[in-house]
C-alpha cells in the first residue's frame, strides 16, 4: 500500500503580507541517525504560524510531531529547507543567536519536563526570568503568580525530584511562560495530568491567548487540539491536512473566550 499523498495547503502569498508570519517552515527535512541508518523523522515540512494563532498538532506516534516542534524552536537544525522567524532566516543562525532568540521570545515546554534537580521549585520558575535580565523582585512576583495559578504555590520551595509527574509538567509550564514569550511550542503539556490540572493549563493557555500571543502545542488529545484555531496533521512526517477550526480572526478576547469555554468542557 503506497503513502498517502500529502495535503497541498495554500498559504497568504507574500505580496499581500503587512508583516511576515511569527513563525515559517519552508520544506524543512529532518532524519535521525539509527546506528548506520538515517530514518526520516519530518519529510518536506511547509507550515506559516501567524502571530495570534493557536496551532494544534496531531498525528500517530512516530509522525514526526516533536521533532517539527524542535525544529521550529532552533533546538534541531534542519538537514534541509528554510526555518523563518518574523521574517529573519534563523536554519543557518549560530547556536549563540538560536539561545538569544529563545529567551527573549520562545517559552518551550518539553515532554519530559526537564526540570534542573539542583533548583527548588522556585529556582527553576525563575530562571529563564533571571536569564532575560529581570529583576529578582518582577521574577518572584511572575513565579508567584504563575504557581498559584497552576495550584503549586505549597511547592514554592520543593525539589522538583519530589514532584508527581504531572506537577513536574505544571512547573514546565509556569517556567516556559514566565518570560512572557511571543509563542509558546508545548510537547503534550497536558499529557500526564489528571482533568482537573488539564484544565487549568488550557485555562491558563486560554488567557495567554488573550495576550494575542500564539502557541504551537502538540497533543495526542482530541479534546485539547478542540481548543485551538487550527489543527494541523501529520503522519510519516508529511503534512496530511491543516484545518482551521472556524473562521473567527485568529487573535481577540472572542477566540480566547472560546478556548475557555473548551478547557470547560474538558473531562466533563
Amino acid at each position: 500500500m503506497s503513502d498517502p499523498e500529502p495535503l497541498v495547503t495554500t498559504q497568504p502569498s507574500d505580496a499581500v503580507r503587512s508583516v511576515p508570519p511569527l513563525l515559517e517552515a519552508r520544506e524543512i527535512v529532518k532524519s535521525h541517525r539509527n546506528g548506520a541508518v538515517d530514518v526520516p523523522a519530518v519529510r518536506g515540512v511547509s507550515l506559516i504560524v501567524e502571530r495570534g494563532e493557536f496551532i494544534a498538532v496531531t498525528g500517530p506516534s512516530g509522525a514526526g510531531k516533536s521533532t517539527l516542534l524542535h525544529l521550529l524552536g532552533g533546538l534541531q537544525r534542519p538537514d534541509s529547507g528554510e526555518l523563518h522567524v518574523s521574517g529573519r532566516r534563523m536554519d543557518t543562525a549560530s547556536e549563540t543567536r538560536w539561545a538569544i532568540e529563545r529567551r527573549r521570545n520562545f517559552g518551550i515546554v518539553f515532554q519530559s519536563g526537564n526540570l534542573l534537580g539542583d533548583l527548588t521549585v522556585a529556582g527553576n520558575v525563575e530562571l529563564p526570568a533571571v536569564l532575560a535580565g529581570l529583576t529578582p523582585r518582577v521574577a518572584r512576583a511572575r513565579r508567584g503568580r504563575l504557581l498559584e495559578r497552576l495550584g503549586l504555590t505549597d511547592r514554592t520551595h520543593s525539589d522538583p525530584r519530589q514532584l508527581s509527574g504531572g506537577e513536574r509538567q505544571l512547573v514546565a509550564l509556569a517556567r516556559a511562560l514566565v518570560n512572557e514569550p511571543d509563542v509558546l511550542l508545548a510537547d503534550e503539556p497536558t499529557g500526564s495530568l489528571d482533568s482537573h490540572s488539564a484544565r487549568e493549563v488550557l485555562a491558563l493557555l486560554g488567557a495567554f491567548r488573550t495576550e494575542g500571543r500564539t502557541i504551537v502545542l502538540v497533543t495526542h488529545d482530541a479534546r485539547v487540539a478542540g481548543n485551538a484555531d487550527r489543527v494541523v496533521s501529520l503522519f510519516d512526517g508529511r503534512v496530511m491536512d491543516d484545518a482551521r477550526l472556524d473562521d473567527e480572526p485568529a487573535a481577540g478576547a472572542k477566540r480566547g473566550a472560546r478556548g475557555v469555554r473548551g478547557v470547560i468542557e474538558l473531562g466533563g
